[in-house]
């Protein structure tokens, strides 16, 4: 990495936006690796199974945008900080009263949402210290919080069978709180006046065709990878009847490589352009979700496709920020909220579809087939793109 990024911008606050990031990542997908025990509990049919682990991405896709106002309005530190706090007040109730019908998880769902939209914080909290060349790097660090769904599938099934799965609620506020701690002291708001979105602002916004097209690449990048994240623990289950612990671990190795890959795919995009990693992401992933639909391997081929399309998704996460920065410099809180916004609505039909389809066809297959297909269209879409950004975008257009 270069020595220059470290002389800029403001270290502490840039792992601390990590750290929210990644924790609160962790809570938003507490659903995803005990649904498998969840289910079983409740009753649940796959597709209301599905449904269930949707949810929380739906509600933390819409409330990105509000999040991201309110961070406008008092200072990103603070609205992290008070999101924070609604965030493990919502865990205490669900561990002390207790969740027993489908709806009051769906309601408890909706509330983890709240940990979703940390994406509204995090990155304007950690990009706005950093110069256009260093963005793609710095949102990639940032946006590597989305790690904290590893250690969800890794300790949350394991904490179910320990303790029961309504105390894996109780247990997750320590390490929340925790960073709550670091967040308040390490934290700290980028110098220079932030001019406040109002709604106005995202309608101006979506007026612009450029402002469509991320949002469609996003919700594809961001989308495939919250929405398998989210759905990979049921399908392992249902595929290759793995328990909930085996099919953690499973995801887990997936989300993984998903979220390593993110910073290295914004450095990737500062080195050979944003639009070059995209169009390389989307034909593997078109490749790889594709084979995964319909190969006749068994579980540790499925795994392997799994966490290589993982691995292009995170790429696919970074190179994405990489490119918003350049193309909407003054206008990056507005666009961190749409696009944001329409990563998770991506990643709730993902995860929501999946589980429909199963229910419809007795497979999986037909919905990652549906996937593979909107990302070969990402390819094409962006195919299209690529000559009018590189010749029309001024700002840095070398890295385009």
């Amino acid at each position: 990495m270069d020595r220059s990024f470290w002389r800029n911008g403001h270290t502490p606050t840039l792992f601390s936006a990590f750290l929210y990031f990644d924790l609160s990542f962790m809570v938003w997908y507490l659903l995803g690796p005990l649904q498998i025990q969840i289910a079983q509990t409740l009753a649940l049919t796959t597709q209301q199974r599905s449904f269930m682990v949707a949810t929380p991405i739906l509600a933390g896709a819409i409330l990105r945008v509000f999040m991201g106002m309110l961070a406008d309005r008092i200072g990103a530190k603070r609205a992290g900080l008070l999101g924070q706090v609604c965030v493990i007040a919502s865990l205490l109730v669900a561990w002390r009263l207790g969740l027993h019908s489908l709806p009051q998880v769906l309601l408890f769902g909706l509330t983890l949402g709240i940990a979703g939209a940390s994406f509204a914080v995090a990155l304007p909290l950690a990009s706005r210290w950093y110069p256009p060349q260093h963005q793609g790097t710095a949102m990639g660090i940032a946006g590597a919080g989305n790690s904290g769904t590893v250690l969800a599938a890794l300790f949350a099934p394991a904490l179910a069978v320990a303790f029961g799965w309504q105390s894996v609620f109780g247990i997750a506020c320590i390490p929340l709180v925790a960073a709550l701690v670091i967040y308040m002291v390490c934290a700290k708001d980028a110098p220079g006046f932030v001019e406040r979105k109002r709604f106005s602002d995202y309608a101006r916004m979506l007026r612009g065709g450029d402002t469509w097209w991320f949002m469609f690449f996003y919700s594809l990048t961001f989308g495939g990878f919250s929405g398998f994240a989210s759905a990979l623990p049921g399908f392992f289950h249902d595929q290759f009847a793995f328990d909930a612990k085996l099919a953690g671990w499973a995801t887990a190795a997936c989300v993984f490589a998903g979220s390593v890959m993110r910073p290295f795919g914004g450095l990737l995009a500062d080195r050979i352009g944003g639009t070059r990693s995209l169009l390389n992401v989307f034909a593997a992933v078109t490749l790889l979700i594709g084979t995964a639909a319909f190969h006749p391997g068994g579980p540790v081929v499925t795994v392997l496709l799994f966490i290589a399309a993982m691995l292009c998704l995170g790429a696919g996460n970074g190179a994405v920020f990489q490119l918003v920065p350049q193309r909407f410099g003054k206008d990056i809180g507005v666009m961190t909220g749409l696009v944001g916004m329409a990563g998770g609505v991506g990643g709730f039909a993902l995860a929501a579809s999946l589980g429909a389809i199963k229910q419809a066809t007795g497979s999986y297959a037909w919905g990652l087939a549906l996937f593979a297909l909107l990302t070969a269209l990402g390819w094409a879409g962006m195919s299209n793109v690529k000559h009018r950004w590189r010749n029309t975008w001024s700002l840095a257009a070398a890295r385009v």
